[in-house]
Order: C-alpha cells, then structure tokens, then sequence
C-alpha cells in the first residue's frame, strides 16, 4: 500500500534513493539545484535547507506526486561538521568525532500537490569507537568520507567505527523514513 504515494525526490542522495526504493515508494528524482543556507540554529538550517529544495523542484512534479527534500547535518559540541572540502579537513572531522558522541540531525519538508509544506526533523545520537590516527587515514583513503556530513557513512566502511546509536539509524543514513511515513498517512488519513 505504501506504493500508493508517489514521491519526486528532490534529493541526488543514493542513501535516500535507497532507503525509500527499500521500504517500497514510488518515486522520481529530481535533483535541487537550491544554494543551502546556514541559519541561527542548526535544527533552523535543516529544516530551513529542506523546505528550499522542495520549493526548488515544484515546477518539476507531476499534478499527483508529493515532493521531499533532507538535509542532514552532524553537530558535535555546537561546531556544524558539514561535508569536508578535502582529505585534510575529513581527517580533522574524524580526530573530533575519534571517542565522542555526536548529533545527526535530518531536517525533512514534504510539499503536497495541494501546496500544503509540512516539515519537522529526527535526532540521532552517535557515538563513535576511539580511531587511531592510522585508521583514520586508512579510511580517508578509502574515499567514503569525501561526500558525507561529519565525513563519515554509517551504511558503509563507516559503521565499523560505531559504538553505539540512540535514534533512528536510518536518520543517520540521511532519511527519517518512519517519521515521513507517519506524516504521509496522517495527511493523507489513508490508513487512519
């Protein structure tokens, strides 16, 4: 029944594309071309960069389709840990993260065909493993961080370095998909 959603995603994320083809949504990509924007809080910021790209793509859905937009951030001690920009800063993301916990936050807005913009976000609390300095090159090399928030992939080579998650695991893969699923029901009352 979940199929009966037709999603445009606005999203060149493989980890949200997968999540969502995993759990059985229909969907369309439609990359946002939306300039992210840093705002007073970083809860703010995901859930301001979230409703921009869905606004971004509007043009692009078909009458019947509702369209989601993410944006995930890492915030350690208050410090946003975005992409790293090189194999430079990935290291120094990871020596910060080396032993520490540490906050995903997902900000998510739905914009539904009748021009309804629903939004909210998920927490994750991670913790990671201490890393030597050694294994946190060796996995620098690897290339896994060079694209991620806080430079890591919890999907991937990633997760040997966890110790524990209090959350939404799939929050940290960049999807609070449970969380959209129960916006999406409430919404539309489809099983209520």
């Amino acid at each position: 029944m979940i199929d009966r959603f037709k999603i445009l995603l606005a999203s060149s994320s493989p980890r949200r594309k997968e999540i969502l083809q995993m759990v059985g949504f229909k969907l369309r990509i439609v990359p946002s071309d939306a300039e992210e924007r840093i705002y007073p809080t970083p809860e703010e910021t995901a859930i301001k960069n979230a409703e921009l790209k869905a606004l971004s793509v509007r043009d692009k859905a078909e009458p019947d389709e509702i369209i989601l937009a993410a944006d995930t951030i890492v915030v350690l001690n208050g410090e946003v840990l975005g992409k790293p920009s090189d194999k430079k800063e990935a290291v120094e993301f990871l020596k910060k993260l080396s032993s520490n916990y540490h906050t995903v936050i997902t900000g998510f807005a739905l914009l539904f065909p009748n021009g309804k913009l629903v939004s909210g976000l998920e927490k994750t609390e991670v913790k990671f493993k201490r890393m030597s300095l050694k294994e946190i090159e060796w996995y620098v090399d690897t290339g896994e961080p060079l694209d991620k928030a806080g430079a890591y992939g919890i999907q991937g080579i990633g997760a040997i370095f966890i110790e524990r998650i209090d959350g939404d695991y799939f929050n940290v893969m960049g999807l609070p998909v449970g969380k959209i699923y129960d916006i999406l029901t409430l919404e539309s009352n489809y099983f209520i």
